[in-house]
C-alpha cells in the first residue's frame, strides 16, 4: 500500500514512457518506502504490547552486609573502543533516514554527550541510497564531538565500499553490522537469502581501520554463532536477547497480509544467550548485553555475567518521546546511581571487579544452561 503511494507521488511530478523513467521510479519507489518503514518502526515499537522474559529474574546475586566501601568509592568508568567513558551503557541503534528520525537522533545525541556514554545510528543504508538522509545520521557526530563514541550501522548485505561510507559519513568509532533473518523473514518486503554473510563481514572488517561489532535485532545470538564470528577474526558482539524489542510483533503491525504473532515468543533470552558467550570465554572478546534491560539490577547482573558494556535502545526511546531529553537523562541517571547502590551492596569497587561476584542461575535459566 505505501510503495504504491510512494509511486503514485513520483508519477505525477515525472515524464512516463521510458524504461529508464521505470527504473528512476523504481530506485525512488524503493527509499520511500525505506523511508516510511522506518518511521513505522517507531511508531509501531511504542504500540508494542508482548512482553517475553529476559530470564534476569533467575540470575540471583548474593547481598553483602560488609562491603568496606563508601558510595563515593564506586568507579564506574571503563573503556569502551578506546576511549573512556562515565558508565559501561550505549544507546543502541534505533533510526535514521528522514526528518522524524534526525529529530530523535538529535535527542539521543544530546542525551549520550550529557551522560558521556557512546551511541550507535541506526541502519545507513538508506543514506547509500540518498544523499538527502545524510544528515539524519551525521547530526549525531556533530552534536556529540570528536570525543563522543558514535557507532555506525549497517545490514550483513554490505560491501566493503559501503561499510567505508558508513563510517566516513559520521566519522564513526565502530561499525554495527546487524543480523536480522528473523525481521527480514516477517517483512513482507524482506530479504529471503542469508548465503554469504559472513564472508562480506570478513570483507568490510578487513576493508575498515576501525572495529567491527556484529549485534542481532532482539532475537539473541547464539554462542556457535559467536564462536563462527570469533574465528572469523570479529572482537566485538552484542547478543541483543530476546525480552526486549520484538520485532515479529513490530513487523506484524505492518503487514496486511499474515499474522505472526504465534511466533512473538521466538528468540534466546538474553540473560541465557549472555552467559553461554561468556562461557567460550574469549579473552580478547568484548561482548556487549542487550535485549529488554530496563533497570538497574538488569545493567549490574549482565556485567555480573561478564558483559563488557551494556546497551538500551526502546526504552530511552520512549523516555526521549514522552518527555524530552531531560525526562531520559532523570531516567538513565536513576539506572546509573542505583547501579552504583547495587555495587556497594555486592561489595564490587568497579566495573571490573563485578565480573568476579558469584552469581547463580535459578529456574527456567537454570534448566536452559544445564
Amino acid at each position: 500500500m505505501h510503495r504504491l503511494r510512494a509511486v503514485f507521488l513520483l508519477t505525477t511530478i515525472e515524464p512516463k514512457g521510458h524504461k529508464w523513467y521505470d527504473e528512476i521510479i523504481k530506485e525512488k519507489a524503493g527509499i520511500q518506502v525505506r523511508q516510511y518503514r522506518k518511521r513505522e518502526h517507531v511508531e509501531n515499537y511504542l504500540k508494542t504490547e508482548h512482553r517475553g522474559s529476559t530470564l534476569f529474574e533467575d540470575v540471583f546475586l548474593p547481598h553483602n552486609s560488609l562491603p568496606e566501601l563508601a558510595l563515593e568509592d564506586i568507579d564506574t568508568t571503563t573503556t569502551f573502543l578506546g576511549k573512556e567513558i562515565a558508565f559501561p551503557l550505549m544507546i543502541n541503534a534505533i533510526t535514521g533516514g528522514t526528518d522524524f528520525a534526525e529529530a530523535i537522533n538529535a535527542d539521543l545525541a544530546e542525551l549520550a554527550k550529557r551522560l558521556g556514554i557512546p551511541m550507535a545510528v541506526g541502519s545507513e543504508t538508506i543514506a547509500m541510497e540518498d544523499e538527502e538522509a545524510i544528515e539524519s545520521f551525521r547530526i549525531v557526530r556533530d552534536i556529540m564531538g570528536e570525543d563522543g563514541i558514535v557507532i555506525g550501522n549497517m545490514n550483513g548485505n554490505l560491501s566493503p565500499e559501503g561499510a567505508k561510507r558508513a563510517v566516513d559519513i559520521i566519522g564513526a568509532d565502530g561499525l554495527q553490522i546487524h543480523l536480522n533473518p528473523a525481521q527480514e523473514l516477517a517483512m513482507d518486503e524482506g530479504d529471503r537469502d542469508f548465503r554469504g554473510i559472513k564472508e562480506r563481514i570478513v570483507a568490510a572488517k578487513d576493508a575498515l581501520n576501525v572495529p567491527v561489532i556484529v549485534k542481532e535485532v532482539g532475537f539473541g545470538m547464539d554462542a556457535d554463532v559467536v564462536e563462527t564470528l570469533y574465528d572469523a577474526g570479529i572482537r566485538y558482539v552484542d547478543i541483543s536477547g530476546f525480552g526486549g524489542t520484538n520485532f515479529f510483533e513490530v513487523e506484524n503491525l505492518r503487514s496486511l497480509r499474515r499474522d505472526m504473532s504465534d511466533l512473538y515468543d521466538w528468540g534466546l533470552p538474553t540473560a541465557y544467550a549472555l552467559s553461554r558467550a561468556v562461557a567460550l570465554e574469549k579473552k580478547d572478546l568484548n561482548i556487549i548485553a542487550s535485549g529488554g534491560i530496563k533497570t538497574s539490577l538488569d545493567l549490574v547482573k549482565s556485567l555480573v555475567i561478564g558483559a563488557d558494556m551494556c546497551a538500551m535502545s526502546g526504552e530511552i526511546l520512549k523516555y526521549v518521546l514522552h518527555g524530552g531529553v531531560d525526562y531520559a537523562e532523570e531516567y538513565v541517571s536513576e539506572l546509573i546511581y542505583k547501579s552504583k547502590i547495587i555495587m556497594v551492596l555486592l561489595g564490587s569497587k568497579d566495573i571490573q571487579s563485578l565480573k568476579h561476584i558469584r552469581w547463580r542461575a535459578t529456574g527456567r535459566l537454570l534448566e536452559l544452561l544445564r
